[in-house]
C-alpha cells in the first residue's frame, strides 16, 4: 500500500550513538555519543534503554516541546516484547504504541505515527527505535563469550537511540509518501547472510512505491536502504535489473555500509544492521543534507529479517520486509 501525504512535517530529530557509531564516518553527525557500551548502566539492556531515554529527552529539548505535549509516541526496538521502548517511553506518560518489523521498525513507526497526523487524530508524535550490539548478538545469535568466528557476510548490530518528531505544522521537510512492505520468502536460511534475506524485501518495496506513484529512480537524489550491508547491496541492485528490469545504480547507498568505515573497522564485517543503523544514517546524515537542502528528495527503506532463533533452529526460511517513506524539502 502506498499513500500520499499533505500535512506530515518532520520537525526535528534526535540521534545518540555507541562508541563503534561514533568512530564512523557519520559521528559527527549525531547529537550524542557514549564511549562505553555499558553507558554508565549495569546490563547492556539498562544501556539500550537509556541511548533511547537520551534521544527522547534531546529530542524535547531541540523541539522545545514538553512531554505533555506530546500525544503519541510509537517505538520499538529487538529486545524481547520490546522492553527497551517500553522502559525508555514509561517515564513520559503519553499514549505509546509499540511495534516490531526488526530493522524495518523505525520507518514502521514513521508510516503510523503520519498517518494519524494526516488524519487529524493527532497535532504531533514521536517515532523512535533503538539496539544495542551486545544485547541484541546475545538474544538473536551465539552468546559472543563464545568467541565463534563470522562469516564475512555476517553484520554487526549498531548500538544507539534514534527518534523523529512528525506534525501537522509546517516546517522545511516533509513527509511526502509511504509504502508498507509485504513480507517476503525467498528460502534464505542463514541467519549469519541478512543482506540476502532482506535485499527481495527491498526490491519489491521499491518496485511498488516507484510503480504506484509512477516515478523513475532518478525522481530521487537518492533511494537509501536500512541495513543490507555489502552483499545485500549488491544482491539489491541486480535483483532489481533482473526482477524488475529498475537500474538504481546511479543513486543508491545503503545505511549498513555507510554507517562504518569498513575498510578500518574490521569488526562490523560486512557493514551495519539493527533497528537503530538506518535510523542513526537517515535522522542524522540524511536530515542534516535535507536542511541544507544538499538533497531535496530522498528515498528511505528501512529493511528488516523477522528472524526468531527457535525459527532458525527448525530449519524454517527467514522472513523479511521493507518499509519506506520519501522526504522532500519544502519549497
Amino acid at each position: 500500500m502506498t499513500q500520499q501525504y499533505k500535512n506530515v512535517y518532520v520537525q526535528d530529530t534526535a540521534t545518540v550513538s555507541g562508541p563503534y557509531e561514533a568512530k564512523g564516518p557519520l559521528g559527527k553527525y549525531f547529537d550524542k555519543s557514549y564511549d562505553d557500551l555499558y553507558n554508565h548502566e549495569k546490563s547492556w539492556e539498562l544501556a539500550e534503554v537509556r541511548l533511547l531515554k537520551d534521544s527522547l529527552d534531546i529530542l524535547l529539548h531541540k523541539t522545545h516541546l514538553s512531554k505533555e505535549q506530546i500525544q503519541l509516541v510509537v517505538s520499538g526496538d529487538l529486545l524481547n516484547q520490546i522492553t527497551s521502548s517500553c522502559y525508555a517511553v514509561e517515564p513520559l506518560k503519553v499514549p505509546f504504541l509499540g511495534i516490531y518489523s526488526a530493522c524495518a521498525t523505525s520507518l514502521e513507526g514513521a508510516i503510523i505515527a503520519a498517518n494519524f497526523i494526516e488524519s487529524g487524530e493527532v497535532e504531533n508524535a514521536i517515532c523512535a527505535t533503538s539496539s544495542h550490539n551486545m544485547g541484541s548478538e546475545k538474544q538473536f545469535r551465539n552468546p559472543t563469550e563464545y568467541g565463534a568466528p563470522k562469516p564475512s557476510t555476517a553484520t554487526f548490530t549498531a548500538t544507539g537511540g534514534a527518534s523523529m518528531l512528525l506534525s501537522r505544522q509546517k516546517s522545511s521537510i516533509r513527509l511526502e509518501s509511504s509504502t508498507m512492505g509485504i513480507i517476503q520468502d525467498l528460502g534464505q536460511k542463514d541467519p549469519l547472510h541478512m543482506g540476502a534475506v532482506m535485499a527481495p524485501a527491498a526490491a519489491d518495496t521499491i518496485y511498488r512505491h516507484l510503480t504506484d506513484l509512477k516515478r523513475n529512480p532518478s525522481y530521487y537524489d537518492l533511494i537509501l536502504t536500512g541495513d543490507l550491508g555489502v552483499y545485500g547491496k549488491a544482491i539489491l541492485k541486480d535483483y532489481m535489473k533482473t526482477e524488475y528490469g529498475i537500474d538504481i545504480e546511479a543513486n543508491y547507498n545503503d545505511c549498513g555500509t555507510m554507517l562504518y568505515n569498513l575498510a578500518n573497522q574490521k569488526e562490523v564485517l560486512a557493514g551495519g544492521s539493527g533497528p537503530v543503523c538506518s535510523a542513526l544514517v537517515n535522522y542524522g546524515y540524511i536530515l542534516h543534507l535535507l536542511k541544507k537542502k544538499e538533497m531535496k528528495r530522498v528515498l528511505l527503506v528501512a529493511t528488516g529479517a523477522l528472524f526468531s532463533p527457535t525459527f532458525s533452529y527448525q530449519k524454517q526460511s527467514i522472513l523479511s520486509i521493507a518499509h519506506a517513506i520519501s522526504l522532500e524539502v519544502v519549497s
